[in-house]
């Protein structure tokens, strides 16, 4: 048994090297992305994670280790096209960070993309748009005021701190 979860993590970090060559993802941070290469690949490993979880559930880091864990949230935030299977995604990984098998910085940043592709406000202010002059800014989130609040009990930094980050490396 030890083999398959084995197994399963290699194809976890395979699939995510293919996500973040797609997306032209550079060792700076810096990104020139290849659209049509993405929604392939996005497709194939949006296919490829709904078998997983009927098999697995969410592949958490007990099951194949940390760094294949987080390739599952990657390939998970990039399942836009079919958001059924991201609202799955989303309840299995909330049921994951409850048992302690996940992060709940991974559950915050697939919260708000699932609450962004819905049309709703985010919560943790991690999704970005590029607005109509051409700068980027965070989709609309909601309770602005209690933000840091939400975002230090997932273990994240202060929304100044993210918004820094993404400027610096998304413009």
């Amino acid at each position: 048994m030890a083999n398959e979860f084995s197994d399963l993590a290699n194809e976890l970090l395979r699939r995510m090297a293919a996500d973040q060559h797609a997306r032209g993802v550079r060792q700076d941070g810096r990104a020139s992305p290849d659209g049509e290469a993405m929604l392939a690949v996005d497709a194939d490993n949006t296919a490829w994670l709904a078998s997983v979880f009927d098999r697995h559930g969410w592949p958490g880091h007990t099951l194949v280790g940390e760094e294949a864990a987080n390739a599952a949230w990657l390939l998970a935030q990039h399942a836009d096209a079919n958001p059924a299977l991201q609202q799955r995604a989303l309840e299995l990984l909330t049921a994951a960070v409850d048992s302690e098998d996940a992060t709940p910085r991974q559950l915050a940043y697939l919260t708000d993309r699932c609450q962004v592709n819905h049309s709703l406000p985010q919560t943790f202010g991690t999704q970005y748009t590029t607005g109509p002059g051409g700068e980027l800014t965070p989709y609309p989130i909601e309770n602005v005021d209690q933000l840091d609040e939400r975002r230090a009990r997932a273990g994240m930094e202060p929304h100044a701190e993210y918004d820094a980050v993404m400027r610096r490396t998304c413009s």
